[in-house]
C-alpha cells in the first residue's frame, strides 16, 4: 500500500512534497495554515516514526515556521500535532495575529471564510517559493 491522505487532508490544497512531509494549504482567509503529513502509510501519531524521522519531521516543521513568518509576519505561530479527528499524523502550523477573529482563543472551531481563488493560488505560489529557497539551506536534511 502507497502513501494516501486519509479524506479530510485530501480535500486540502496541495502546496509541495519536502524529503519526509507533504506540504497542504487551508483556504481560510482569516488565517495563513500549512499542514505537514509525513508521507508514510499508516501513521497516526510520532511512534510509528522512525527517530530519524522524527528529527527530520522537526527540521520540516523548523522550516515550515521559517517560511510562514517571513511570508505571513504575525505574533504567534501556532503548531500542533492533534488527530483526534483525522486519523493520520499531520502538523498544522497557523499564523496568528492579535486581535485576529478568534483571538486569543484556538482556530480548531475557528472564523473560516474561503479565499478567492486567484488569491488563494497566488499565496500557494508563494509559499512554495520560499520553501524552495528555505531548502537550499543544509540543516533541513538528516546527515547520514
Amino acid at each position: 500500500m502507497a502513501f494516501e491522505l486519509v479524506s479530510g487532508l485530501a480535500v486540502k490544497d496541495f502546496v509541495l512534497d519536502l524529503k519526509l512531509c507533504r506540504v497542504l494549504f487551508e483556504d481560510n482567509k482569516y488565517y495563513p495554515w500549512i499542514f505537514l503529513v509525513p508521507m508514510k502509510e499508516n501513521v497516526k501519531n510520532m511512534t510509528a516514526l522512525t527517530m530519524e524521522e522524527r528529527y527530520q519531521l522537526m527540521r520540516e516543521i523548523a522550516l515550515a515556521e521559517k517560511v510562514m513568518f517571513k511570508l505571513f509576519p504575525c505574533d504567534q505561530d501556532n503548531v500542533a500535532m492533534i488527530g483526534n479527528m483525522t486519523p493520520q499524523l499531520h502538523v498544522h502550523v497557523v499564523c496568528r495575529k492579535s486581535g485576529d477573529p478568534d483571538w486569543p482563543g484556538t482556530v480548531w472551531n475557528s472564523t473560516t471564510g474561503k479565499y478567492d481563488p486567484d488569491v488563494k493560488q497566488s499565496l500557494i505560489k508563494k509559499i512554495q517559493d520560499e520553501f524552495k529557497a528555505e531548502m537550499q539551506n543544509p540543516i533541513y536534511e538528516i546527515n547520514k
